[in-house]
């Protein structure tokens, strides 16, 4: 893998960060012209000579709508995404049933997490650690007040010293090079367009199943072309689930480098690779967190759980995965 010192890293997430922030306005954007477009191509138009209804695209009317449209998506998507960007760490806390670590409660994953910022020259994070068997452990915040580095009891119960040093290591790195704050823009941006999917997709489950297809024969009657209600919340859906295509496909192809670079950090910071490897794969036999499946937050794991399937499922989710292989980190950390 080829070598990319901190500071380049820093400058790439702080860039892609930047860029997220511009696209997926413009994306979102540009699909609500496009569900405009649509709806206006189905209801207006001319009668041929023949009587046929001709559809005709007013893309006047279309841009006149657009244009009045468009400050209220985009105030409401700054609300939203400000609401959640500055109260992520307590949604993630009240989540996971994460608690406050105190060093007096453990002084041993206190030492190790101080000791490790002091070598890399960062100011410590919070630490809190959630009551579960199962092994993990993942990094979270946007700035110094927020950045927290959370493990399981499991995890501090199977590993030893130096494997914890190299797992907290990993988790530092990733606070050091700007990965949470990456990860939470596009988790938010994520989250607001699978919201609004749901929204549609229910309300075209409820007309169908309590109001039917159509809207209403008197508007089929009188135009001739007129869309039912379905099929309009249909063309919202089409459009949403392709904005939330473009949007997963931009927050996958940030994923899975930061966890190589977090790996390298990690094993730099502990000075123990072997011991960074032998965590992973503790961890990868009980990765997971109790009963918390909610995909955003299993994004901050150091392995995702669902990612450790088997055969067909195992290509399926590659091709989706926001993680590498953990064999295939497991074998360069022990080529360092």
């Amino acid at each position: 893998m080829r070598y990319v010192g901190i500071q380049s890293q820093i400058s790439s997430n702080n860039m892609k960060s930047m860029l997220l922030l511009i696209a997926f306005p413009v994306i979102l954007l540009g699909m609500t012209w496009v569900f405009l477009a649509i709806i206006n191509y189905f209801t207006t138009g001319y009668y041929d000579q023949a009587g046929y209804f001709v559809n005709q695209l007013d893309a006047d009317s279309v841009n006149w709508t657009f244009t009045k449209a468009a400050p209220f998506i985009i105030g409401g998507v700054a609300i939203w995404f400000a609401i959640a960007y500055f109260s992520n760490t307590k949604m993630i806390q009240k989540a996971t049933g994460a608690q406050p670590l105190m060093r007096r409660e453990n002084p041993r994953v206190y030492n190790i997490v101080e000791n490790l910022c002091m070598a890399c020259g960062m100011d410590m994070p919070k630490v809190n650690v959630i009551d579960d068997p199962q092994l993990n452990a993942f990094a979270s915040g946007i700035d110094k007040n927020s950045y927290t580095v959370t493990v399981t009891t499991g995890l501090l119960d199977r590993l030893n010293d130096e494997e914890l040093a190299g797992v907290i290591g990993h988790e530092l790195t990733h606070i050091r090079n700007r990965d949470t704050r990456l990860l939470i823009t596009s988790i938010i941006f994520v989250g607001i367009v699978s919201t609004v999917l749901s929204l549609v997709v229910r309300m075209i489950y409820n007309r169908m199943l309590f109001g039917g297809f159509s809207s209403s024969s008197d508007n089929r009657n009188s135009k001739g072309n007129g869309l039912s209600v379905v099929a309009i919340m249909a063309i919202g859906a089409v459009c949403a689930g392709i904005a939330y295509l473009f949007i997963m496909l931009t927050r996958f192809a940030i994923s899975r480098k930061r966890e190589y670079m977090a790996d390298a950090g990690g094993a730099e910071l502990c000075g123990n690779p072997l011991a960074l490897a032998s965590a992973l794969r503790k961890i990868s036999n009980n990765p997971g967190l109790g009963d918390v499946e909610r995909e955003d937050i299993a994004q901050m794991y150091i392995i995702h759980p669902k990612q450790m399937t088997q055969g067909l499922m195992q290509f399926i989710s590659g091709l989706f995965a926001t993680h590498p292989s953990t064999e295939e980190r497991i074998r360069i950390l022990e080529q360092f």
